[in-house]
């Protein structure tokens, strides 16, 4: 049997719309994945946890997988 290692997918995370007016918790998840204002990027590995916060706020952000 031989292990073979596959590569971590990453996903690009574009946040499009505004926070404000939004409840707390939505909030905090767009904070916790690291964007802090309209049009950021970031890089996410994927895992089943950035999948949840992606769908708490799916419809703030846009996900592009690499």
């Amino acid at each position: 049997m031989s292990a073979k290692k596959t590569a971590a997918k990453t996903l690009r995370v574009t946040q499009l719309r505004s926070v404000i007016g939004c409840p707390a918790d939505q909030k905090a998840t767009v904070k916790a994945l690291g964007l802090k204002r309209i049009n950021d990027t970031i890089d996410k590995t994927d895992s089943p946890a950035v999948r949840g916060m992606l769908f708490k706020v799916k419809h703030l952000v846009k996900v592009e997988e690499l």
